[in-house]
């Protein structure tokens, strides 16, 4: 039988935003000759890059490719500390830093590109941490997030995490490697990157945080645990901790079948692609659906407050993550 043919399959490209002085290096795939139904912003977790969302180890497992194939814009960004960035911030910047400079990002992308319905998140493991505390200090009105490999409680002693000394426990990144296309390996080394300093310092106090983002997340969240993901407890216990804290008018939960924790590098990548579109679709129903809301303000005159293109430019609005997100101190 042949082989479908590959030629309508949509481009990814390079892709680079000023983030307020800072330059995000990252992938770019959009759907062809129609207006994209949203942004899906993949953000990739800790020692990986944006390529963790285009696999090329087997066709159909990009979900750059999937996304843009299906009507959206998919735009991976390279997290601050990674790829163009690493240069201009060796040590990395904490959660709420990171946060700032993504919605800079985002604010950059949507001056210069149809940004449909507006912005989504999928993002994996230390990645989703960003898209909580994105939320958490939402300027952009994001429709949703939907985060892989990431939970509250850790089921790995703090020694074991990836810093910038190495990747941790190697083998609770994977699974069984029979859950992983042969080429997932080879062509994953290209992706490979060290923990900023200031990322792996954050790491262990994930359990203290996360509570205090989750209390300020106002859209719907999806989360979603591989069968054999080794660094987050998932039983009912823990799935009940994560959802206590969260704001959120949804929240679900789900586990993917036949996976390790780098669900986007596995043979289950388009499975769980397709599932995390659907999560879109159904926020981007909810979001359609609504009441009208009250018209935003106009832009403040020089010098004032108020927003700018849809994006507010108030720096007290967020005052209140500040407040909630007191950074412990590391020693």
């Amino acid at each position: 039988m042949a082989q479908p043919s590959n030629a309508a399959e949509p481009q990814v490209r390079e892709i680079t935003l000023d983030a307020a002085g800072i330059t995000l290096s990252g992938l770019l795939a959009e759907p062809a000759g129609v207006r994209p139904r949203a942004v899906l912003v993949a953000i990739h977790g800790g020692g990986m890059r944006a390529g963790y969302f285009d696999s090329r180890a087997r066709p159909g497992l990009s979900l750059l490719t999937t996304g843009a194939g299906l009507g959206y814009t998919v735009l991976a960004i390279d997290r601050p500390g990674y790829g163009s960035s690493a240069t201009a911030l060796p040590e990395g910047l904490s959660l709420c830093e990171q946060a700032a400079t993504l919605h800079a990002a985002l604010a950059a992308f949507a001056r210069g590109h149809d940004t449909g319905a507006g912005f989504f998140l999928v993002a994996h493991s230390n990645g989703g941490k960003l898209a909580l505390a994105s939320a958490a200090d939402d300027r952009t009105g994001l429709l949703g997030l939907d985060i892989s490999g990431l939970g509250s409680r850790f089921a790995v002693d703090p020694h074991q995490l990836p810093g910038p000394a190495g990747h941790g426990a190697w083998r609770r990144h994977w699974g069984a490697l029979r859950l992983y296309p042969p080429d997932a390996f080879r062509l994953g080394r290209a992706l490979v990157s060290p923990v900023p300093a200031r990322e792996a310092l954050e790491g262990p106090l994930w359990p203290e945080l996360y509570p205090g983002f989750a209390a300020l997340v106002q859209v719907p969240v999806r989360f979603t645990f591989a069968e054999q993901e080794q660094w987050w407890h998932f039983d009912e216990e823990a799935i009940a901790a994560l959802r206590a804290p969260l704001a959120a008018p949804r929240v679900s939960v789900d586990h993917q079948p036949d996976a390790g924790h780098n669900i986007s590098l596995g043979w289950a990548a388009r499975t769980y692609h397709l599932r995390a579109l659907a999560f879109l679709e159904e926020c981007l129903l909810a979001h359609d659906a609504a009441p009208p809301r009250p018209a935003r303000r106009e832009a403040a005159a020089p010098g004032g407050t108020g927003s700018v293109g849809g994006f507010d430019e108030d720096p007290d609005r967020h005052g209140a993550l500040a407040t909630a997100l007191a950074t412990p101190r590391v020693a």
